[in-house]
């Protein structure tokens, strides 16, 4: 599993960026970012290299923060993938309650992001999937070297 941090935002200038400015001060990297909004606030769901330290950065900084786990799949760069990894899902009575893409690992694979209403048992549903691959944090965070 994979751990997401959620940081919940008024919809003003500046915002976002004092978000990102906590991360990038404190060498914290990103892989994928979400952001999802309405007319008066913002959800930023983030995979980062190192979530826990971004909650206590970003806490410390007065935003609502919250740590959540989502299951990272990595699949094909091909028409269909996406839908048949979600059809496993379906088929087990696994509701999703959102999804985004990742930055790809390689040129062939495309990974995405995806949050049910089961973990334990999509992760069960997905462990041997031949339409997509379960991934956790090390497969996804990268270390600037």
């Amino acid at each position: 599993m994979i751990s997401q941090v959620s940081v919940f935002l008024e919809n003003k200038p500046g915002r976002l960026e004092k978000v990102l400015e906590i991360l990038n001060d404190n060498e914290i990297s990103l892989r994928s970012i979400s952001v999802a909004e309405t007319s008066d606030y913002g959800i930023f769901r983030l995979i980062l290299d190192r979530p826990k330290d971004a909650v206590e950065k970003l806490k410390e900084a007065g935003f609502a923060v919250k740590e959540t786990d989502v299951l990272g799949l990595e699949i094909d760069d091909t028409k269909g993938s996406m839908l048949n990894a979600i059809k496993e899902l379906a088929s087990n009575q696994i509701s999703i309650e959102y999804t985004y893409a990742c930055l790809p690992i390689n040129n062939d694979k495309v990974i995405i992001i995806v949050r049910v209403d089961n973990m334990e048992k999509a992760k069960e549903v997905l462990k041997d999937s031949k339409n997509c691959r379960l991934l956790d944090c090390d497969d996804i965070c990268f270390i600037d070297k």
